[in-house]
C-alpha cells in the first residue's frame, strides 16, 4: 500500500487537512508572524484542492499534527481540480 504524509492544522478548534503541496514550514512562519500583529488572514489549500482563508489573531490557538495515511492521487493541491463534497461527479 502506498502512503503519504498528511498534515492537520487545527485553528481555534476547527481542523483542516492540508493538501500535499502545502509548505508547512512556510505556513508556520506565516502564523507566527501574524500573531505578532493585531490579526490577518492566512491562506492555504486543503484536501479537496480548496483554498481556505483563516483569520489569525494573537488569541488564536493553532496546532499542527502529522500522520501517515493511505495515498490519494487526487490530493495535488491544484485549485483547478477540486474533489470531494459537491464537486465530485458520479
Amino acid at each position: 500500500m502506498q502512503t503519504m504524509i498528511q498534515t492537520e492544522v487545527t485553528i481555534d478548534g476547527t481542523s483542516y487537512l492540508l493538501a500535499q503541496d502545502q509548505d508547512v514550514t512556510e505556513l508556520r512562519r506565516q502564523v507566527e508572524a501574524t500573531v505578532r500583529t493585531s490579526g490577518a488572514f492566512v491562506d492555504f489549500v486543503v484536501v479537496g484542492n480548496r483554498e481556505v482563508s483563516v483569520l489569525i489573531t494573537p488569541h488564536s490557538h493553532v496546532t499542527i499534527t502529522v500522520a501517515t495515511v493511505a495515498f490519494d492521487p487526487r490530493d495535488t493541491g491544484d485549485l483547478d481540480y477540486p474533489f470531494g463534497g459537491y464537486f465530485d461527479v458520479l
